[in-house]
């Protein structure tokens, strides 16, 4: 069977395998009739459940245009140029009239992590000035603007720094000092404002939701508040802040700013020495996915594979354990999951989804190792999607491989650069260093024989690259004819020239992947206290034991078949302690940990009024309050509160807050409330007030707490808003209500 063939052959089947029609394929336009059959029984609930339509519009693409300004490509497998095609057409579509990249077809405007994370995948060089117009309309103040997001965006979504890598992939297609001297302030105001607010001192990892999963309750327990997101350290967030201080590091060296690049150096150790110190899970074979919790920070043992993929790319992971996570890590039959295992009960998105633009991701950290067989299993997961739906869609259901999700667009931008990843990062191998270009195709060997990638533009050059064979070990590198010592060229090259790559025909390493069905945790456990000794939990459905955890430890299993199986006895409080129960089913999936259960002596629980410290609030909105009134806090009202407090004893305490803030809903805006708190003259934490829902100034909640040693006597807390403490709203609205204060004695 020819290579073409095979290739088709395996699309077909995919598409057999669903149940739909097999798309009909020209060298340059297809047409898709889609239908929906479900025949497997496991199935037709989630059909249900998810309200699929029987009901589909015809698709197709015809390429319009002849893109001659942007790289061509052509190889014996006329799919994958047709792909490839319709990938660069699509692009070129979402170029908006003020020269940015628009972020898909149903999504206007330029958001920070989408143009960043396809400027990385290859946007960068395709067309360097809208990229470049585009992150910088992601600049406000002199610092990079945060997506709207959880609770009011910034700082409890802090994944806007995956701008500086984007800016220097800008940089090294480019070589404008110019760009990067701009770039590097920027990035260093940004960066130190992330120091004054986001970072944990313990663990060494910047907080924040995961990045780009900014759904919460797609990648969250139910039970989490906007605060408690805010506290969670996430494994794909904090490979972003790694990459960042690192490349923020060389940018200062370039800049003359050594003193600077020292700074960033040590930042950047810093957070990797956390990822692997406290992320890692070596029986699993991977990082989980974040830790979570309230005064106890726990692991989540889920996958998370944009944040694994990173770990490998920006060489986090040392290279035997990034060789493990990749043989390890589940691939489903239509490719690898955003998070593994799935939420029980969540409609498609992040949950129970696969996106290209992830998948792109995943398939370099695979190639950067060597997998050949997780390389081909990411392409297959890739071209699947982009055939069948004539589009590069923004993402699909991980059961099914339809693309109804509860949020969809066609024509997503970083789909598209994900697209447009394969065929040059992975295929042709290219590789932008400072030094210059390199070449490291991992071409599997079903996708051997020859490629040609033209007018290819780096810097000065434009390259016509051909390569030969498959593996990914280069035997040979030409260019204009002539051997060259290393497949790599200078970036002082100007002018047209060809390069061949000549692949030795065989692979460094010889992987396995882990393949296996998509998998669902079970429900997360409800837990409470039953009396003052007995911890309880609802019961889950196909939980065949219980772990107790208390103050983020496991202290006891219990097999569900007990006749006491929800009941667990505790010693009587003389101390903070939290308790937390995770089901387990017979496969050794988990679910999330219950909310914690604080189990304290009440006696041990101070409390101030707020207006016991400042003036009650005239805000007729504010109601529900459980004093005298609220106190108001914004930018230019109470921006500097002193509290006098009085602790009994020398100890540990943590400290929150009761307030509202109803200035947005909890998934959108941007004006998370965030201030300072002091001890003694000297910053203790940030305390942040998100949003709790739009016009609901009489919902309560708690800040996230700063824990603080106090001594015997008085205290002087102050509450305050600095220049860090500026949030995302090009308005300024940094506002909330504030109920009281109140501090819970640990020890």
């Amino acid at each position: 069977m020819t290579k073409k063939l095979s290739i088709i052959f395996f699309l077909m089947a995919a598409v057999a395998a669903m149940g739909q029609d097999a798309p009909i394929y020209q060298s340059e336009a297809f047409t898709i009739f889609p239908r929906k059959v479900v025949q497997a029984e496991e199935h037709a609930s989630i059909v249900a459940d998810n309200a699929i339509t029987s009901t589909f519009e015809k698709r197709s693409w015809l390429q319009k245009k002849t893109q001659s300004r942007y790289p061509t490509f052509a190889c014996d497998i006329p799919i994958s140029v047709t792909i490839y095609n319709m990938a660069v057409e699509e692009m070129d579509n979402l170029i908006e009239a003020d020269s940015t990249w628009r972020t898909g077809k149903l999504w206007g405007g330029v958001w920070t992590r989408d143009v960043s994370y396809s400027a990385l995948l290859g946007l960068a060089y395709m067309n360097p000035n809208v990229t470049r117009t585009s992150l910088m309309k992601k600049v406000r103040n002199g610092r990079i603007v945060q997506d709207t997001g959880t609770g009011g965006s910034w700082p409890v979504s802090t994944d806007r720094v995956v701008w500086t890598i984007a800016s220097w992939q800008l940089y090294l297609a480019t070589g404008d000092m110019q760009w990067l001297k701009k770039c590097y302030e920027i990035v260093s105001n940004t960066l130190r404002q992330d120091e004054a607010v986001v970072y944990d001192p313990v663990t060494g990892l910047a907080r924040g939701e995961s990045s780009f999963l900014d759904w919460r309750e797609e990648t969250y327990p139910r039970w989490m508040q906007p605060a408690d997101i805010a506290m969670s350290e996430c494994l794909g967030t904090n490979a972003l802040y790694f990459r960042a201080n690192q490349l923020a590091s060389r940018m200062a060296q370039l800049c003359g700013d050594y003193d600077g690049a020292a700074h960033f150096t040590r930042m950047a150790d810093r957070i990797k020495d956390g990822i692997n110190n406290h992320l890692w899970i070596e029986e699993k074979g991977y990082y989980g996915q974040y830790l979570y919790g309230r005064g106890n920070l726990i692991l989540s043992p889920r996958c998370e594979t944009l944040g694994e993929a990173l770990c490998i790319l920006f060489g986090i992971a040392e290279p035997a354990r990034a060789r493990r996570m990749v043989s390890t890590i589940g691939q489903t039959p239509f490719g690898t999951p955003c998070i593994s295992p799935q939420i029980p009960n969540i409609y498609p998105y992040h949950n129970n989804a696969i996106w290209p633009f992830v998948q792109a991701y995943w398939m370099d950290a695979a190639a950067t190792v060597g997998n050949s067989q997780a390389v081909e299993h990411s392409i297959a997961a890739i071209y699947r999607p982009a055939a069948l739906f004539a589009t590069n869609q923004e993402n699909f259901v991980a059961q099914t491989g339809d693309y109804h999700t509860a949020m969809n667009s066609p024509c997503m931008l970083w789909s598209i650069a994900g697209s447009i990843n394969l065929v040059h990062r992975v295929l042709m191998g290219i590789t932008l260093e400072e030094e210059g270009i390199s070449f490291r195709p991992c071409v599997p060997t079903v996708w051997s024989g020859k490629k040609v990638l033209k007018n290819f533009k780096y810097r000065k050059a434009v390259l016509d690259i051909t390569v030969q064979g498959y593996g990914n070990k280069v035997s040979a590198c030409y260019l204009d004819g002539r051997r060259q010592a290393v497949a790599t060229l200078p970036a002082s090259l100007t002018g047209r020239h060809s390069v061949k790559i000549v692949m030795a025909n065989e692979f460094t390493t010889f992987d396995i992947i882990n393949r296996q069905p998509v998998a669902t945790s079970p429900e997360t456990p409800r837990a409470y206290l039953d009396g003052s000794t007995r911890l309880a939990w609802t019961q889950v459905p196909n939980a065949k034991e219980y772990k107790i955890i208390r103050d983020g430890k496991v202290v006891t299993t219990q097999p569900e078949r007990l006749v006491n199986g929800n009941r667990y006895d505790i010693p009587v409080a003389k101390t903070y302690t939290e308790y937390q129960v995770i089901a387990v089913d017979e496969n050794g999936n988990e679910s999330f940990a219950s909310e914690p259960v604080a189990y304290y002596n009440y006696s041990n629980v101070i409390q101030y009024d707020m207006t016991h410290f400042a003036t009650a609030t005239t805000f007729d909105d504010c109601k529900g309050y459980t004093g005298n009134g609220a106190v108001e806090i914004a930018v230019k009202q109470n921006t500097r509160i002193e509290m006098k407090i009085d602790a009994p004893t020398d100890g540990e305490y943590l400290i929150d807050f009761r307030y509202a803030n109803g200035s947005g809903n909890l998934t959108d805006d941007n004006m998370c409330a965030v201030r300072t708190l002091s001890l003694g003259g000297k910053p203790v934490g940030a305390i942040l007030f998100p949003q709790r829902g739009k016009d609901l100034w009489t919902l309560w909640g708690y800040s996230n707490a700063v824990r603080v040693s106090l001594k015997k006597g008085s205290n002087t807390l102050v509450l305050s808003y600095e220049p860090d403490n500026e949030n995302m709203n090009a308005q300024g609205i940094n506002r909330a209500m504030l109920d009281y204060v109140r501090l819970i004695k640990m020890n």
